[in-house]
């Protein structure tokens, strides 16, 4: 089977089937698990997530926020500090933002990202969103004023948890990519009018509401559709003019954004860490909550199963096990696919988790 690496979600920075729809099935059926338990303190404790060590050093003094004046603001300078690149750029224009009412086929939101840090920037929004990961408490929050300021700081975002928390980020604050459909029937997790997607999603049942470069063969995806920018009250299917776009130009003025692509493997990339995240965070939660409870002795029988089960599907994730066949080959048109594995690490063959099989 063609399929995607394994890649940074492995590293230390990432705590970010038969099996695997009866493992999601199960999580997502578990109750949230709350921010205060003892064994989280996910609000008590500080995070140490990238943005909030941006806004230590801001503090301190140790970091400056450029503003530029080109209509992107603070976001250039924002992206340099927390070290992510511009050709990880992909649009989303159905309304799931926290600014809908900026967002639209014309103007779809950008969003950036790298192993352990998101931000989304909307044209003439309010603020950009930001999301950091921290190796012990997972996914926080944050957006920063647009408006230039003699002292920029991200502010913390838990009301943004009323989406980022719940069944489709498996119970804890985590992160999601989701698709509008023509028809929003059907039993998968649903965000409005949408439903989540990674890997184990056909490609054909993908990417409504986003925008897609890059080709895909004779794969079709719902990607390019401006019918369905409405997640509540969506359109019909694409034609063969969304399909295989190596440019956005008759859609929107590209030249409003850093980079005038969506590309599709920074798409596919962003779809299998965002999963990968939420069930790394939520095994590490519930294995802390365990081993709070058991009191600094040994877990229980059943414990210990359930978590050795969720440690195996989590592995299936990892490699792929269920991810659905790609039927062609899949190009990017960014330098994303080249700038992502070039950040390695390699072995003494050469070889790195980051390698693409598209």
């Amino acid at each position: 089977m063609e399929r995607l690496p394994l890649f940074a979600a492995l590293s230390a920075a990432a705590v970010f089937a038969t099996g695997a729809w009866v493992f999601a099935e199960t999580l997502e059926d578990t109750i949230f698990i709350p921010l205060d338990d003892p064994a989280i303190q996910y609000s008590q404790q500080p995070s140490n997530d990238p943005v909030a060590v941006l806004e230590k050093r801001l503090e301190s003094g140790k970091a400056k926020l450029d503003y530029s004046p080109d209509g992107w603001g603070y976001l250039p300078s924002v992206l340099k500090q927390l070290g992510i690149n511009q050709d990880s750029q992909i649009l989303v224009f159905s309304r799931t933002s926290i600014q809908t009412d900026h967002i639209s086929p014309r103007t779809p939101r950008a969003i950036y990202f790298n192993d352990d840090a998101a931000v989304g920037y909307v044209q003439r929004g309010d603020e950009l969103e930001l999301t950091g990961l921290d190796a012990q408490r997972g996914v926080y929050l944050y957006t920063l004023d647009t408006v230039k300021s003699d002292a920029p700081r991200f502010g913390t975002r838990e009301d943004c948890l009323r989406c980022h928390q719940g069944p489709v980020t498996l119970g804890v604050p985590g992160l999601m990519i989701s698709s509008v459909h023509p028809n929003t029937s059907g039993p998968r997790e649903s965000h409005g009018g949408a439903f989540m997607t990674d890997d184990r999603i056909p490609i054909a049942e993908r990417w409504g509401g986003w925008y897609v470069t890059g080709t895909t063969g004779k794969q079709h995806h719902y990607g390019n559709n401006i019918a369905l920018a409405d997640p509540i009250h969506p359109g019909g299917p694409a034609g063969e003019d969304t399909q295989n776009l190596t440019s956005l130009a008759g859609f929107l003025d590209t030249s409003k954004y850093l980079v005038p692509t969506s590309d599709v493997v920074a798409l596919m990339t962003l779809e299998h860490q965002s999963r990968m995240t939420n069930l790394l965070v939520r095994i590490g939660w519930d294995t802390r909550i365990a081993l709070h409870k058991a009191k600094g002795g040994n877990m229980d029988d059943a414990t210990s199963a359930k978590l050795d089960s969720e440690i195996g599907q989590l592995a299936t994730y990892m490699l792929f096990a269920n991810e659905a066949p790609l039927t062609s080959p899949i190009k990017g048109v960014s330098s994303f696919t080249r700038t992502f594995a070039q950040r390695g690490p390699r072995d003494r063959q050469g070889r790195s988790l980051r390698d693409f099989d598209l």
